[in-house]
Parts: structure tokens; sequence; C-alpha cells
């Protein structure tokens, strides 16, 4: 098993991540956490270690507690993660500037 995850680079790691979290939807909005823009940072090492910093759409966001760690524990489960820490971070602060035109579009802000 070592063998075929060495054979993973970090940026396929990465890209698996990003589908994965396009599965991911936010309790409250219709459209998935990556375009939504709540998906700050992903890094990705050789070894399968991954690092997301991610936030909500507000602070006081009903599943703050939760939602984190549901979403660490999906993206343990794509190819070649062998490890993964899921931070919440408030900075800088989400707004609706961050989401994809895709999400704009679906929720109909043009």
């Amino acid at each position: 098993m070592t063998e075929q995850l060495a054979q993973i680079s970090p940026e396929e790691i990465k890209d698996n991540i990003i589908k994965m979290l396009r599965t991911i939807y936010d309790p409250e909005i219709p459209v998935n956490i990556y375009e939504l823009g709540l998906i700050y940072k992903i890094d990705v090492d050789k070894l399968g270690k991954v690092m997301i910093n991610m936030t909500l759409t507000a602070p006081g966001c009903p599943v703050a507690q939760t939602f984190p760690g549901d979403v660490e524990t999906k993206i343990s489960t794509v190819t070649g993660v062998n490890q993964v820490n899921v931070e919440l971070v408030w900075e800088p602060a989400w707004n609706k500037e961050r989401m994809s035109e895709a999400a704009q579009l679906q929720l109909g802000m043009f």
C-alpha cells in the first residue's frame, strides 16, 4: 500500500481533495463549500499529510462545532491522504466576494 501512496503526488492528492470538497454542502446554503469560498488553504505534503484552513459564513453558524470535523472525516477518505487536520479560521472574514462565479450564479447574485 505504501508503494501505491508514493505514486500519488501532492498535486494529485490536492486535486482529489478539491473534488471531495465540491461534494460537501453548506448546511444553510445549497452550494458546496469549495465554490462558496469557505476553503482558504489546502496544503498537502509528500507523505499525504493535509492541512486545510476553512471558515464558515458567520461565527454564529450552528454547525461551527461539528462541521470542520465532518469535513476532516470526508477528506480522510481521499486516496493518498494519511493524516488530515481542518482548522477553523475567522480571518479574513468570509464575504460573498469569496464565492466563485458559478456559486454566485446558482444563488442569483448576478
